[in-house]
């Protein structure tokens, strides 16, 4: 049996339609051998209770829990489970493999019987605001139940390697062929194109992991340059981000979009704090903004640091001060042709298909071998009846 017979049944805590990030990148391509069903958190609303399908893309399935409000946390656990049950009678799924991004699933998840259980752990969850100490305990359960667990980086896999014996790290990887039009768009998005040079670009989720103390610092010892923050504001008060008139706050663009805003970039940055919730981090947008032709200034976040503090790619920097050196130095190069070379030939390998094909050699293999021991089981089973 290989993944091509499986339905994969994924369940997530972030919302497909939110960013595109790993879990999209990844289940898109498994989506090309087999069917997905992304299972997302619950919606609270009077009403029947259902699930909302949706196909967004061919073998590709989005799945909605509506549940009443005002129910127990048992009730809503039962209503799940029995949502799922249902939804495998709906769509016919008999055959499947269990995906996890979120532990908390496996409350109403850990009766059905998968052929297999992967968990690709891309964050330390239970270290972001507002987890719940039930996160931990049911990750402990998770990763016991496990066949095979992914890691969103090294700092995770250092984390997580003595407690399975099948883990295996994936660090953050890039589409080079999107996000290297970065270097040649044409036009710029009209919402950034009125803002004069220089200008400093992020993107990504602003919240408790964005140094917005830094970000601040820098914008006001150097007003002359513009600063780009692109992305949805979450879990943190919109009203304590610094307000500058050279920091530009441009709201969430859809990932086709990013590339034509990096192109108008003179140095990306990566200013996240230095707490719980970015000690196991593998920030994506660090090839990617090499992939677009970008110099990256980043705080010494422990997955940046090891996989390019060795190279002249990224600059390294914690203080307002260290920030404005390394971007000061970046706005007065004026040729960066032998530098994009060596960009390219560092990140060569580095892309979404070789970290996918990788994961289904894997998974392949532990499919081969979980048939073999059911085989041997079986046999050894026969032989005792006759025994």
């Amino acid at each position: 049996m290989t993944i091509e017979n499986l339905d994969l049944v994924c369940f997530s805590h972030l919302r497909w339609n939110f960013v595109y990030q790993r879990p999209q990148h990844l289940l898109s391509r498994f989506s090309k051998v087999t069917r997905l069903f992304y299972i997302e958190e619950p919606f609270f609303e009077d009403g029947p209770e259902q699930c909302q399908v949706t196909n967004v893309d061919k073998n590709i399935w989005i799945i909605v829990p509506q549940i009443n409000r005002g129910l127990s946390e048992a009730e809503v656990i039962s209503r799940q489970e029995k949502l799922l049950t249902d939804l495998f009678a709906q769509m016919n799924i008999e055959k499947y493999l269990f995906w996890y991004y979120t532990p908390m699933a496996l409350s109403f998840s850990r009766s059905f019987h998968p052929t297999m259980i992967v968990y690709d752990c891309m964050d330390e969850l239970s270290a972001f605001k507002f987890a719940p100490q039930s996160l931990k305990d049911n990750e402990q359960e998770l990763i016991k139940k496990a066949d095979l667990v992914f890691t969103g980086g090294y700092s995770l896999y250092e984390a997580k390697k003595d407690l399975h014996p099948s883990v295996y790290a994936f660090p953050s990887s890039i589409d080079k062929e999107h996000f290297s039009r970065g270097r040649s768009a044409d036009i710029e998005p009209t919402d950034q194109s009125g803002i004069s040079q220089p200008k400093i670009g992020f993107y990504g989720v602003i919240d408790e992991r964005l140094n917005i103390e830094l970000v601040g610092a820098v914008a006001a010892q150097k007003p002359e340059w513009n600063f780009i923050i692109i992305g949805p504001v979450v879990k943190i008060d919109p009203a304590t981000l610094p307000r500058f008139h050279n920091i530009h706050y441009l709201g969430n663009k859809s990932y086709q979009d990013l590339p034509s805003y990096l192109a108008g970039w003179n140095v990306a940055i990566i200013p996240f704090a230095l707490n719980e919730s970015t000690r196991y981090i593998s920030p994506t947008k660090t090839p990617e903004y090499l992939s677009a032709g970008k110099p990256v200034v980043s705080t010494s976040i422990r997955d940046v640091v090891h996989d390019y503090g060795h190279t002249e790619f990224v600059h390294i920097a914690d203080t307002p001060e260290d920030f404005i050196k390394a971007i000061s130095a970046e706005l007065v190069e004026t040729d960066r042709s032998s530098w994009l070379s060596r960009v390219d030939d560092f990140l060569q390998n580095n892309s979404w298909d070789n970290t996918w094909n990788e994961m289904v050699r894997l998974i392949n293999q532990k499919l081969s071998n979980k048939a073999q021991e059911n085989t041997i089981h079986n046999l050894n089973l026969k032989e005792n009846i006759y025994v």
